[in-house]
């Protein structure tokens, strides 16, 4: 148990094939009291059905993880309710449609800033807002989700691929910044799964068959196998580690082809 008498806030929870559902899964069998941030009124009821196996959890609707005034708002109910907390993990991302079915080069000026805005600002408010509250405790950790296609072109992932870039250099300087009050940031970069995010991937079917055969484990990974890293970063197990990016993708970022 080894998030025993954590109190950990997940943003961005959405349905049980998440990888945000997997993190929660995983905390929570380790012993973490779980908070949870998700977006539109119209979810609330589905978003409670979903996360009732998790006792004592608590839900709060953000409707806006890029907009400085409503985090504020949804933190400050958050700390009020249940004092400082030991973790937040972000998984949140979006990108318009076309910008993932055109070619790059296509992209908007509007998509590529609302893709940055949502994927790697979001994390970035999200840190500086917990800290400007004194929301975290002693020795807490932050956790964001990224992907291979932040180093590597993947043909589908266009424009999400410079937003996880962006996010994860900014999990570097954050851990910079907020490493000197022992708070560790750092991102894990899950192999393909098939979420509901990722049915916006053209072709995605095909990504998991060549991660596979390609991967070192001739796997895919799941959700909860994600978890399990997260909740290890979000662990005293994980104090020597910060600002890292964690692969769990059945080891295919090692391979040449």
């Amino acid at each position: 148990m080894i998030l025993k008498d954590k109190t950990i806030l997940i943003m961005g929870i959405r349905n049980k094939w998440s990888i945000a559902y997997g993190i929660a899964k995983s905390a929570y069998e380790n012993g973490a009291k779980l908070l949870f941030t998700y977006m539109g009124e119209e979810n609330k009821d589905k978003i409670n059905e979903l996360t009732k196996e998790f006792e004592g959890r608590k839900t709060y609707m953000l409707n806006g993880a890029s907009e400085d005034e409503l985090v504020k708002e949804v933190f400050t109910k958050i700390k009020e309710e249940n004092g400082k907390i030991d973790g937040i993990v972000h998984a949140i991302a979006h990108a318009n449609t076309e910008d993932l079915h055109n070619d790059f080069i296509f992209t908007s000026k509007e998509g590529f800033s609302h893709a940055n805005d949502v994927s790697a600002y979001s994390f970035v408010l999200t840190a500086r807002m917990a800290k400007e509250l004194d929301m975290l405790n002693e020795n807490a950790s932050l956790v964001t989700l990224t992907y291979h296609g932040s180093t590597k072109v993947l043909e589908g992932y266009n424009v999400m691929g410079i937003a996880k870039a962006a996010l994860e250099s900014s999990v570097r300087y954050l851990a910079e910044n907020l490493g000197k009050e022992g708070i560790r940031v750092n991102a894990v970069s899950a192999g393909p799964i098939k979420t509901l995010s990722a049915k916006g991937i053209k072709d995605f079917g095909s990504i998991l068959t060549e991660v596979e055969k390609k991967a070192p484990l001739h796997r895919n990974v799941t959700t909860v196998q994600v978890g399990n890293v997260a909740s290890f970063l979000l662990s005293s197990m994980a104090e020597a580690i910060t600002g890292q990016v964690v692969y769990a993708d059945s080891g295919y970022n090692i391979m040449g082809v």
